[in-house]
């Protein structure tokens, strides 16, 4: 919209207000005050401008309808990463004041506290940094108030560089006069540094750290390194990447071998928006996301699989992309051999990601063959979010970089409460009003270290945010590293603890990702969690309302042969299911169609776990009926990590192009409509997956028709108990909604039977959303 412009012409001794404008938001270390200058000198207002912990005041002296025309452009222009949550307009008495003024900032008690982002690097700042007549050229630290880093640099609030970690680096004559210049992009960007005064980026080799090369020499060492097949440990806005050239196979294998990562999809940093069309298929959205500030990791689906190393993305349809999103970053692309760097978490499987220069070189140096490292220090890891386009919109895989910490908007006011999310793909998660604080992906809760890093980022948010939790929240699970440390912390801090199912937190997260809060059906679909009857479940129907949970309906129990055996090995889950559903008979096909893959000892030990019930814990799991049809259809017997064989399950199926065979899935419910708990039997799929490859039919077809019949049970299921109940909302959550496929289908489904389905928009619909849940549960606890 076009800017107002100031009237020229007045009536005489037009009457004088003075306002005080109290800006809620993203408003510090975005040029928000000099915009605000701006907008005071185009209308001829005097008043004052100043940074509070919690966001801006502003207070503006003039007539009455400049000072509307004043108030409108601040709402309709603010600068580009800016993010206003609110504007509170109040009278006070005019002052006479004659100019306008941008005052020292204040710590004062009270208010949201909102900190901005780390963002990717800007066009201006990418410009300059390849400009040779730029006094930033190729400083790998060039950043202004419209990108770099924020969130991971932040000691406390309000947002101002003695409060961050470039406040050991006093800026020279030069960069001092940008930062005090109302004209400039670099006004108050607190990272702002130059080559003279800024940090230094050293390139190291383990076996000489006493002779580092700097500077502009660091980067042309780290390229050539790359490009002969060596693996670099590179230091950048949350934490170290270990990168490698994506097209060798001998590297990522190397990179594979060195991590304990063995077969995990590795994200890949391109150089540019081109190099990422000539491997994937982009749709607008995916474009606009990979390309803008926040810059995730982007799981696009792959157009030319042959021009990376096959063992980049062997189990998936997709790769997971990115652009440079620091100058770092770009400047490794430029003039470069290669043009696609795998770009990974700094750390070894199970562990935190690493953060310091120190922790780098020896946690990784058996890893890496060089580091790239530099002094600006990083408070808080970090790590790349992970988003995959689909029908309903983007779907958050991982939110971290970009995302964090801004926070989800709820639908009324919350207590002050902390969760502690889960044990796998932790989060925690702080409300406090209308605003949810869900903190960075911090990964599987593992060992002590895990449990360290988890420790440390809360006491960043407390630092930031300024606020102390009335209540704590974790799940039921009495092992969980995360449930245990909010026991401590309860005790240590004498606040109440509230335990909430799993699942209960995974659909709660869901409602209140779209601001619904009436009773709703929830449709959780997982691999495991604890269920309040002390069993397994995971694939669950849910009534909620408020902090009520009523389960009325799941999958058949089936029995985990093995416990956590059957979890990486889905050739058990194949073996159960078949045992559970009666078609024990259908063993000898199973054991002939995975053949040498699985021993003739193993299936005698399994059959032996079924028949006496030894270690044979009873799961309701969407995740290992999944597992077992991959194991049918696509002859998966091992899972490496969680999820991959349902994820080769989804890529198969998405390369058919058969049409699907139409079900009549209600059918499926006959007998269990008088039962209290609806019991879906997987059985009727099951024998469609054998009958249809003993047929002949091609694997990406039985794939597809697994997914489509999985739906329609869902639906039916769905359907059934919201005509019971009077129902008409659905919450999808839990880790098996990451499939795109079943997700699309599912939701169309729903729509058709006069449902309405919610999906996540803002949270992760796997365990990294569940911290979310357990605070919005335990609040409405609290309010009993």
């Amino acid at each position: 919209m076009a800017s107002r412009q100031r009237r020229t012409e007045r009536p005489l001794a037009e009457a004088v207000e003075r306002r005080r404008v109290t800006v809620h938001g993203i408003v510090q270390g975005v040029g928000f005050r000099p915009f605000i200058n701006r907008l005071a000198t185009r209308y001829g207002l005097s008043g004052s401008v100043f940074n509070f912990t919690g966001g801006v005041t502003i207070e503006i002296e003039g007539p009455a309808p400049d000072l509307e025309a004043f108030l409108h452009d601040l709402r309709s222009e603010p600068p580009p990463v800016a993010v206003i949550e609110a504007v509170r307009v109040e009278e006070i008495a005019p002052t006479g004041q004659g100019d306008f003024v941008i005052v020292p900032s204040r710590e004062t008690e009270g208010g949201p506290i909102l900190v901005s982002p780390d963002l990717a690097l800007c066009t201006d700042c990418a410009r300059e940094l390849l400009d040779p007549r730029d006094r930033r050229f190729r400083h790998p630290f060039i950043n202004c108030t419209n990108c770099g880093p924020r969130f991971t640099l932040v000691r406390k609030v309000p947002y101002d560089r003695p409060n961050t970690s470039m406040s050991r680096f006093p800026m020279c004559p030069s960069c001092s006069a940008e930062y005090v210049d109302l004209s400039d992009r670099r006004y108050h960007a607190q990272p702002v540094a130059c080559p003279q005064c800024g940090p230094t980026l050293h390139f190291v080799t383990p076996g000489a750290l006493d002779k580092p090369v700097t500077g502009d020499g660091a980067i042309l060492q780290a390229q050539a390194l790359l490009a002969a097949g060596g693996i670099l440990a590179a230091k950048g806005i949350g934490g170290f990447h270990l990168a490698c050239d994506a097209r060798s196979s001998a590297a990522v294998r190397r990179l594979r071998s060195r991590k304990g990562r063995e077969e995990k999809p590795l994200a890949v940093m391109v150089a540019s928006r081109e190099a990422a069309e000539a491997l994937c298929e982009l749709s607008e959205d995916a474009t606009f996301l990979l390309t803008s500030t926040r810059a995730p990791i982007l799981l696009c689906p792959k157009r030319r699989p042959e021009r990376l190393a096959a063992e980049v993305a062997p189990d998936s349809a997709d790769y997971g992309l990115l652009l440079p999103y620091t100058p770092l970053h770009l400047l490794l692309f430029t003039e470069a051999p290669f043009d696609a760097l795998v770009m990974t978490s700094g750390n070894l499987s199970d562990e935190p990601l690493c953060t310091g220069n120190g922790e780098a070189l020896e946690r990784l140096v058996g890893i890496a063959d060089a580091f790239l490292v530099h002094d600006r220090d990083i408070l808080v890891g970090c790590d790349d979010s992970v988003v995959r386009v689909s029908p309903q919109g983007p779907v958050l895989l991982r939110r971290a970089r970009g995302y964090v910490p801004l926070p989800v908007r709820l639908a009324r006011e919350q207590r002050c409460v902390l969760a502690l999310g889960g044990q796998l793909k932790n989060t925690f998660c702080l409300t406090s009003g209308t605003n949810a604080f869900l903190s960075q992906h911090l990964g599987d809760l593992e060992n002590a270290r895990c449990l360290e890093y988890l420790e440390r980022s809360v006491a960043h948010f407390w630092q930031i945010l300024q606020v102390q939790p009335e209540a704590l929240a974790c799940d039921l699970h009495p092992d969980y590293l995360s449930t245990r440390y909010a026991r401590e912390l309860a005790e240590t801090q004498g606040l109440p603890l509230l335990q909430v199912q799993h699942h209960h937190a995974h659909v709660a997260a869901c409602a209140a990702d779209n601001h619904h809060e009436g009773p709703f059906l929830g449709l959780a679909c997982d691999g495991t969690g604890y269920g309040t009857d002390g069993t397994v479940w995971g694939c669950e129907l849910l009534l909620c309302d408020g902090p009520h949970m009523e389960r009325l309906g799941h999958l058949t129990r089936v029995p985990l042969a093995g416990g956590e055996a059957a979890v990486r090995e889905p050739w058990r889950a194949a073996g159960a299911h078949l045992w559970a559903c009666g078609m024990a008979s259908e063993s000898r096909w199973l054991r002939e169609r995975l053949g040498a893959q699985v021993t003739d000892e193993q299936w005698e030990a399994l059959g032996a776990l079924l028949l006496h019930g030894v270690n044979c814990p009873l799961a309701s799991s969407a995740g290992r009926l999944f597992d077992a049809a991959a194991a049918m259809i696509a002859r998966r017997h091992r899972n490496a990590y969680e999820g991959q064989a349902a994820m080769a399950l989804e890529a198969l199926a998405a390369t058919s192009t058969r049409p699907l065979k139409p079900r009549s899935a209600e059918e499926w419910l006959t007998g269990a409509e008088s039962r209290s708990c609806l019991v879906l039997s997987p059985a009727p799929l099951l024998a469609a997956v054998i009958e249809g490859l003993q047929a002949g039919l091609p694997e990406a077809a039985v794939a597809a028709q697994f997914h489509e019949d999985f739906a329609q049970l869902l639906a039916a299921a769905a359907l059934h108990i919201c005509d019971r109940t009077g129902l008409e909302h659905v919450a999808l959550s839990g880790g098996t909604f990451q499939n795109r496929l079943l997700l699309t289908r599912l939701c169309k489904l729903l729509t058709e039977r006069g449902l309405k389905p919610l999906y996540h928009r803002s949270v992760p619909p796997n365990d990294g959303g569940i911290s979310l849940g357990q605070a919005v549960v335990a609040n409405a606890l609290l309010r009993v």
